[in-house]
């Protein structure tokens, strides 16, 4: 299991549109957020260290998550 709680997770499904969640979808959606989420932050740590920053900011996530698309 992802370490995203599973009912904000059956929130955004819901949100999107689904009427119904099924627990293990949530779970499933939960690990696949955590690890986008720790590529995205590993991107952005690269670029504060790059920046020869210890702070990763806003904007060091947003540059991490254009250059992984």
């Amino acid at each position: 299991m992802g370490d995203l709680p599973i009912a904000a997770i059956e929130r955004l499904i819901r949100k999107a549109g689904a009427e119904r969640v099924a627990e293990d979808a949530a779970e499933e959606l939960s690990k696949i957020l955590c690890d986008v989420a720790t590529d995205i932050s590993k991107q952005a740590i690269e670029l504060a260290k790059h920046a020869k920053r210890k702070t990763v900011t806003g904007e060091d996530i947003q540059l991490a998550t254009k250059t992984m698309q």
